[in-house]
């Protein structure tokens, strides 16, 4: 039986002129540039970087990708990412994203991605969850022996 708790990371940035569009406001798809820059700081935090997962013998692309947007940031203010790791009984990583302007904590945008594994040699997609992801959640409180 899963716990009823998540992992989760806050991260705090700000935005860079090279992320705005003629107008001042975030290009829409630099938020999953941000999105990324949370799954970086979850797989530091937690221990499931790239790297882990590829010194393990898979890759995790992503094959879905959702974002909701509320409001805008500009250049030169600061958000919050909030990534959340979502638990899933099925072989793939799951996360959700929020966020959030830094000084009034409005919610800016939010999302969700999911990734599978493919094994790194072959890329042949696995059905079955990778034991070593499967301890990872046991060691991580996620999910019980």
């Amino acid at each position: 039986m899963p716990m009823s708790f998540n992992l989760s990371t806050k991260i705090k940035f700000r935005v860079r002129f090279n992320e705005a569009d003629p107008l001042g406001i975030v290009w829409h798809g630099n938020y999953l540039k941000y999105f990324e820059d949370g799954r970086e700081s979850f797989g530091e935090q937690y221990n499931l970087g790239y790297l882990d997962i590829h010194g393990k013998g898979y890759v995790v692309p992503i094959v879905n990708i959702n974002c909701n947007f509320k409001k805008s940031l500009k250049f030169g203010e600061s958000g919050i990412i909030e990534t959340t790791f979502i638990n899933s009984a099925a072989a793939k990583i799951i996360f959700e994203y929020k966020i959030y302007k830094h000084d009034s904590l409005e919610l800016i945008a939010e999302g969700t991605t999911t990734q599978v594994f493919l094994d790194s040699k072959t890329n042949e997609l696995q059905l079955c969850v990778p034991d070593f992801f499967e301890e990872w959640k046991i060691k991580s409180g996620i999910a019980n022996k």
